[in-house]
């Protein structure tokens, strides 16, 4: 199992090209099971749950192929890759174990699968083990459509056998998975659709701006409500791919925490205002342009803080392992309240490990800092607690030994290569 090496102490300097966002496309391409005409996607990224998710969709029947080109964005070189997905000839309605207990977004194939074809028998997922996350929501809003549920032996059996019915949702919370899997779901239901306190995360809209290419409307109305008209007339359709913002967050902290200068390419910085208002009030210069951002230190010593996990726009859960990470190089006592996932505190025991000074009660992380971390073996638990270990050890002082960095490929396209072009001394280790 491969392992990385990083060599703590060097400020990062220089260029990062944004790829595409992991949870925007992983979505999308699940969208492509609503019509039996071409999804053409730009802009995805090359990581391990895009190639689950692949074989996902292959198993159902779909064809699938991709392509990369080279395209050139200040001085970095970045590969667009198109994937090109048809599902006009379904061969399966199940979606089996093997691949799911990978993969937490391979369980949104329930609900355009299910009004695609009737019927749909989908395991029940996996992922990071950052709580329970059930799918229960997603189950409750399908029988609201007039799906019949059963749970059998880790399955999950829903059938429609004279299609979905369009109705009123009211989501108990305001889901992410729960809802892009709902908007798919009524596409194809008869009749109109209304999802109330739906989750309106960027990534949600990117879905919703690919499906209304496919013919289909949608209105986000005040209040985080969603009226969906379902059609049978769906179309293919081409679409790019947003840039990853929890990618662009992540590299914007290694930049303040290594107190060196990096400008982050190829993304929106809108989608990063709250984590930006916070490192600025940290002590972080943030230089805003319209497709970049410029990331300098700005003090020697930084400012404690206290942050609260939320629904977009507030502070994304996603980036709360990173932030961790940079508040133990921060003078005094620093909070984080998390307040979407009930256990996404599991890399504590790794920073602890290097040095921080970090004590947990309940949903609450109190980070006593600046501490000196010193480079250790440590384990990685879960993507994001993956990355926040990066960060720590590009800060400790001398050599960190990173195990289980397959959470990492999930979600982090060429890190390495990224990292050591800025100055950076990582590697990986075969």
């Amino acid at each position: 199992m491969d392992k990385i090496r990083i060599v703590g102490g060097n400020q990062l300097s220089g260029q990062i090209a944004i790829s595409g966002s992991k949870n925007s496309s992983l979505p999308i391409m699940v969208a492509s099971l609503l019509t039996d005409q071409k999804i053409v996607l730009d802009n995805i990224p090359d990581l391990t749950d895009i190639k689950t998710l692949i074989r996902i969709l292959k198993d159902l029947g779909s064809d699938i192929s991709y392509s990369e080109s080279d395209k050139q964005l200040s001085s970095i070189r970045q590969l667009n890759r198109r994937v090109n997905i048809c599902s006009k000839n379904l061969v399966s309605n199940q979606a089996n174990y093997e691949h799911l207990s990978k993969m937490r977004a391979g369980f949104l194939v329930i609900g355009p699968l299910l009004a695609r074809t009737g019927y749909a028998k989908v395991s029940m997922p996996g992922g990071c083990a950052i709580g329970t996350r059930p799918v229960d929501i997603h189950l409750t809003g399908l029988r609201k459509l007039g799906a019949e549920i059963t749970i059998e032996e880790g399955y999950v059996i829903a059938k429609a056998k004279n299609g979905l019915i369009g109705n009123l949702i009211k989501l108990s919370k305001p889901s992410v998975g729960a809802t892009q899997n709902l908007i798919m779901a009524a596409v194809l239901a008869k009749g109109e659709t209304s999802i109330v306190n739906a989750s309106i995360e960027p990534e949600t809209s990117d879905l919703i701006s690919c499906i209304k290419k496919m013919g289909v409307q949608i209105e986000v109305r005040e209040n985080n409500n969603i009226l969906i008209q379902g059609t049978k007339n769906i179309t293919g359709a081409s679409h790019k791919i947003m840039a990853d913002r929890i990618e662009a967050g992540t590299y914007a902290i290694a930049g303040c925490m290594t107190g060196g200068r990096l400008e982050l390419t190829n993304f929106d910085p809108n989608l990063l205002e709250k984590p930006f208002e916070i490192l600025r009030d940290i002590g972080c210069s943030i230089k805003v342009n319209k497709n970049s951002v410029i990331i300098e230190k700005l003090v020697s010593d930084l400012q404690p803080i206290k942050i609260t996990t939320e629904p977009y726009p507030g502070f994304p859960t996603d980036l709360q392992a990173q932030f961790m990470a940079l508040l133990t190089q921060v003078p005094g006592t620093s909070v984080i309240n998390e307040r979407i996932f009930e256990n996404r505190f599991m890399h504590v025991q790794e920073l602890v490990r290097m040095g921080a000074n970090i004590n947990l009660d309940g949903d609450k992380a109190i980070i006593n800092g600046r501490t000196d971390l010193i480079g250790a073996p440590v384990m990685a638990t879960d993507l994001r607690a993956s990355v926040s270990l990066v960060l720590a050890a590009l800060c400790a002082r001398g050599e960190t030994i990173i195990n289980r960095v397959y959470h990492l490929d999930r979600g982090f396209e060429d890190l390495e290569k990224k990292i050591s072009n800025c100055g950076g001394i990582i590697e990986r280790i075969k």
